[in-house]
């Protein structure tokens, strides 16, 4: 049928055999449409940070349009009252401007008369130049003993290499803190700081300061052994053209950086030697879930954005209910503080039932499948963190701990050397432990290399 015929000139027996014919053709090709869809392959979802563990560097960034008003209050907040940095609480040198006379007719003016205007501060940095002391050591020969002597010199003041410890701070922390190669290093030491130092000194001096920091590894390392709550991550690392594997092993106090050419169990059997923490954290990746833990929180933001992603593969029975239940946990730990035992345990009761009744849906999706059967053996593992305050819900801290190391190695393309491997997890391990005790990475490297400084406050 190529056109509608006019409806007004058929008989009712016409309309209803054109009803009966265009109804079988709707009919065809909704058959046919259905069959189509089913000979489509199965798509799957791109992995974006939302829905896997991707960073959100990798991702798409859409164009963010500028706001009408943004320049317009840039512009009124430069010189506004009260806008501006603070000011210094204790200024070094204090200008006091005030007039004798007026500027217009010459009229003496007093101090009285006069009103403070404005204050405000211009900053400079003193001269650098490094300070050089130079050590006159005498001795001798005794003719009562018939010894040799020397002299003793402060302690500190022994021979060695020339660069102390505060500029071994500064090349620790602008090697392992900003990844500068020690061809920029050695620019920057001699332009902003009138210091001549190689390439080739700047290597030995590292090799000195990886020696001086293996007793504050050991103390970090006693201390990771006696914990009772630690969360490990790890990340790949580049050693020698190798892939290696660095593993971070933390808590709220401590945190330990080693790297291993395994991404096996038997890098946390080492580095625990006997230990056994009554709780562990982590992904559910298998070396992981191989810890020797009493008792596992597993990182439910991991989970969250599985489930995310089963919805976006097409899952619409399992992934959204359980999405919704691990959320729900979260709002429960960030409102823990607010509530008494009697109410945390009912909302906690509430969890488990609501678990199961989401355990027995039967979702037909493959992704959707998968993750049921995953929380089916996780069942005592997804909400360990309302049992316990300390333990926390995610294994955010350890992404975080080793965030640094991947920028290093994409900035540095990793080591050339197994010493400088281990002097970059010593370092890491300063810097991050220093950063739980109130300390910034720069104070943290100062303390772990000075004679007497202590990462740990004293007990």
């Amino acid at each position: 049928m190529e056109k509608l015929p006019d409806l007004k000139q058929l008989s009712n027996q016409a309309k209803e055999a054109l009803i009966v014919e265009l109804w079988q053709e709707i009919q065809k090709l909704t058959a046919a449409l259905a069959a189509r869809e089913e000979a489509k392959p199965e798509t799957t979802p791109s992995k974006t940070s939302k829905n896997s563990s991707t960073p959100p560097s990798k991702g798409f960034k859409p164009n963010i349009k500028p706001s009408k008003t943004e320049g317009s209050k840039r512009q009124r907040s430069v010189g506004r009252a009260g806008g501006g940095r603070e000011l210094h609480p204790h200024p070094d040198q204090v200008i006091i401007a005030q007039l004798k006379s007026c500027p217009q007719c010459g009229e003496k003016v007093t101090v009285a008369t006069q009103k403070l205007q404005a204050v405000y501060e211009k900053i400079e940095l003193p001269p650098i130049k490094p300070i050089i002391t130079r050590i006159e050591r005498y001795g001798g020969h005794c003719a009562c003993c018939q010894t040799d002597y020397v002299a003793p010199v402060p302690l500190g003041m022994e021979p060695g290499s020339p660069f102390g410890s505060s500029i071994q701070s500064l090349i620790t922390y602008l090697r392992y803190t900003h990844a500068i190669s020690y061809e920029r290093m050695s620019g920057i030491l001699a332009s902003v700081f009138g210091l001549k130092i190689s390439e080739g000194a700047i290597a030995n001096l590292l090799g000195k300061v990886k020696t001086s920091l293996d007793d504050r590894i050991s103390q970090i390392l006693q201390r990771l052994r006696q914990a009772k709550l630690i969360c490990s991550d790890e990340t790949s690392a580049r050693v020698n053209g190798q892939n290696q594997w660095e593993w971070v092993f933390q808590n709220q106090d401590i945190c330990l950086h080693v790297i291993r050419p395994s991404r096996g169990t038997g890098v946390i059997n080492e580095v625990l030697g006997e230990h056994r923490p009554q709780v562990w954290v982590s992904d559910l990746f298998s070396a992981q879930k191989n810890h020797p833990a009493a008792q596992w929180q597993v990182c439910l933001a991991h989970q969250l954005r599985d489930c995310q992603y089963a919805i976006d593969a097409g899952d619409k029975i399992f992934a959204p209910a359980m999405k919704m239940l691990l959320l729900r946990a979260f709002v429960i730990h960030r409102r823990r503080d607010k509530m008494d035992e009697t109410r945390l345990d009912r909302y906690r009761k509430n969890l488990q039932e609501r678990l199961t009744r989401i355990l027995n849906l039967a979702p037909h999706q493959p992704d959707g499948i998968r993750l049921r059967k995953r929380y089916g053996e996780l069942i005592d593992n997804l909400f360990l963190f309302l049992e316990d305050a300390a333990i926390p819900p995610t294994n955010n801290s350890s992404e975080q701990a080793i965030r640094m190391s991947t920028i290093f190695r994409r900035v540095t393309n990793c080591f050339r050397s197994e010493w400088g491997r281990d002097l970059f997890a010593a370092v890491r391990s300063v810097v991050n432990t220093g950063k739980r005790q109130g300390l910034t990475a720069y104070q943290a490297i100062q303390q772990a290399l000075s004679i007497h400084g202590s990462l740990f406050s004293p007990s």
